[in-house]
């Protein structure tokens, strides 16, 4: 299943992605941000699920399910780019803006800023077209939740 999905993701010019396979990549990037440092600390993985709870209104056990099924596509994926693409491609600019704020709050939830996880925020913002001063408000604003 994971492999037809990178198969898709990797094509020069990839189908646009369903719905599902929109919050399957969201989550997995969301996964592998909380990751970067090496650390994917229990407050990550909670806020993990609570923003896909919130942004699809899934139940707990949904939001749960959907979060392990993009821990192990990020186990499996390459790299970040092919994520970002297809979520640039399948997203408009204001939603964007939300996965930037939704990827700063993961990155901020164990309390910690590391080298990684502000590199990796940087990249993601970019290859996603946020520019970067939405990119700080987005940070600005997960640092308050």
């Amino acid at each position: 299943m994971f492999r037809d999905f990178l198969n898709r993701l990797s094509q020069p010019q990839p189908d646009p992605l369903t719905e599902d396979d929109a919050r399957l990549a969201l989550t997995a990037l969301l996964v592998r941000i909380a990751r970067s440092d090496n650390d994917y600390a229990p407050a990550e993985v909670a806020r993990i699920d609570r923003i896909t709870a919130r942004r699809y209104g899934l139940s707990p056990f949904e939001a749960t399910a959907l979060r392990s099924r993009a821990e192990t596509l990020e186990s499996e994926a390459p790299d970040t780019v092919r994520f970002t693409r297809a979520i640039k491609d399948a997203v408009p600019y204001e939603d964007r803006r939300a996965v930037v704020e939704a990827a700063w709050s993961v990155a901020l939830a164990d309390g910690q800023r590391s080298g990684e996880e502000d590199a990796l925020m940087r990249l993601v913002a970019s290859l996603l077209g946020v520019n970067d001063r939405d990119s700080a408000l987005a940070r600005q604003k997960a640092a308050q939740q």
